[in-house]
C-alpha cells in the first residue's frame, strides 16, 4: 500500500497565493518526513469561488521538496490541451522528478472550462482518446506523423522523451460507469474519485474488472483511490473540525454539477453527517488505519491518496494531521 498526500491548490479569494504556495512547500516536507509515498495536485480553470494555482508549475516547485516520493498530476484535463504541449510538459516533469512522475488524465465536467478553451464538450472523449494516442507516439517513436480528427503532427523525429520508458504511468479519473469501462478497455488504471461512497466504489470496481476481462486487458499494477480525510484524537472532533471546510467545498461541487457526474441520484446537497457517511474518512488514528485496511482488503486498492486540507483551513491543522499520520497511522498500515 502506498499513501499519497494531495496538495490543495485552491485558495480563498483574497488569500496570498505566494503565502499559500509557501505553506504547500512546508506541507510536502512534512509529508515526506512522515512517510508518505506520493504527492499530487489537480487542475481546474475559472474555479470560482476559489483562486487556483496551475498544476504543472506548482508540482515542479514541490518536486524539489519531495525526496523519494512519487509526484502525480491528478488530474490534467487533457481534452483542453494540445497533446504536443502536454507530451513535452509531462516529459519535463518526469525529468524534474527523476522518473517518478505519474500522469493522471480526466475529462472534466464544467461547461465554463470548455467554453473558455473553445472546445465543444461533446468532443471531449474523442479528444482524450486521440490526445493519448499522439502523446504515446511522441514519447516512444523515432519518427511521428499524425493526421487525426482534432490534432495534426507533421513528420518529425521527437527528441523530448520522458525518463520512464516507454512513458510515465497514465491514470484515468472517472466518475460514471461508462467512463470507468472506457478506462478498462484502454487497459489503464482507474483513479477512483474521492466523492463516491465505498459501496458505490465497490459496485463500480466490479464493473471495471468485468470490462478489463471483456477487453482482454490485465489488471493494472496500480489501483489508486482518493479519499477526503481528517484525522483527530477522536471521530467527533474530526467531524466537527472538518465540517467548516468540507461542507463549503462540497457545496461548490454541487454548484459545479460534480454530483450529477456520479451514477444514480447522488446529491451533495444534504446534511454534512449524511454527506460524510461512508464517503469521507473522518476519525481517530485507529479509525483511519482500520479504514485503510478495509479499502485494501475489500477493494484491492494499493494507492490511497488523501485530501487533508481544504480552502480556509489553517496550516496548523494540516501539519497536525500530517504529524498524526506519520506517528500513529502510517506505522500501523505499513509496518
Amino acid at each position: 500500500m502506498k499513501l499519497g498526500f494531495f496538495v490543495t491548490n485552491q485558495y480563498l479569494p483574497g488569500e496570498s497565493m505566494p503565502g499559500k504556495i509557501a505553506e504547500s512547500v512546508e506541507q510536502v516536507r512534512a509529508a515526506r518526513d512522515a512517510g508518505f509515498d506520493l504527492i499530487c495536485t489537480g487542475q481546474h480553470y475559472l474555479a470560482a469561488p476559489y483562486q487556483m494555482s496551475a498544476s504543472f508549475p506548482l508540482l515542479a516547485r514541490l518536486a524539489a521538496e519531495s525526496g523519494d516520493m512519487e509526484v502525480a498530476a491528478t488530474v490534467v484535463l487533457a481534452p483542453l490541451h494540445n497533446p504536443v504541449e502536454l507530451a513535452e510538459s509531462v516529459a519535463t516533469m518526469d525529468a524534474i522528478c527523476d522518473g517518478r512522475f505519474i500522469f493522471g488524465v480526466g475529462l472534466g465536467y464544467r461547461d465554463e472550462e470548455y467554453t473558455a478553451f473553445g472546445i465543444a464538450r461533446g468532443e471531449r472523449v474523442a479528444r482524450l482518446r486521440e490526445s493519448l494516442e499522439v502523446m504515446k507516439l511522441l514519447w516512444t517513436q523515432e519518427e511521428v506523423e499524425f493526421e487525426g480528427r482534432y490534432y495534426r503532427v507533421p513528420r518529425v523525429s521527437p527528441a523530448t522523451r520522458p525518463v520512464q520508458q516507454p512513458h510515465p504511468p497514465i491514470w484515468v479519473a472517472a466518475n460514471n460507469d461508462a467512463a470507468i469501462r472506457r478506462a478498462a478497455r484502454w487497459g489503464l488504471p482507474w483513479l477512483v474519485n474521492p466523492h463516491a461512497t465505498v459501496a458505490m466504489v465497490a459496485h463500480q470496481w466490479a464493473g471495471y474488472q468485468a470490462a478489463l476481462e471483456g477487453a482482454g486487458q490485465p489488471t493494472p499494477d496500480a489501483l489508486p483511490m482518493m479519499r477526503e480525510l481528517y484525522v483527530a484524537p477522536d471521530r467527533e472532533t474530526a467531524l466537527v473540525e472538518s465540517e467548516p471546510y468540507l461542507a463549503p467545498k462540497y457545496a461548490a461541487y454541487a454548484a459545479w454539477g460534480q454530483d450529477k457526474a456520479l451514477p444514480g441520484e447522488e446529491s451533495f446537497s444534504v446534511p454534512y453527517q449524511e454527506l460524510a457517511r461512508d464517503r469521507f474518512l473522518l476519525g481517530s488514528p485507529a479509525d483511519v488505519a482500520g479504514e485503510i485496511r478495509r479499502y485494501e482488503q475489500e477493494l484491492g486498492v494499493n494507492y490511497l491518496i488523501f485530501r487533508m486540507n481544504w480552502p480556509g483551513m489553517s496550516q496548523e491543522q494540516t501539519l497536525r494531521q500530517i504529524e498524526l499520520m506519520g506517528q500513529e497511522v502510517i506505522p500501523q498500515v505499513k509496518g
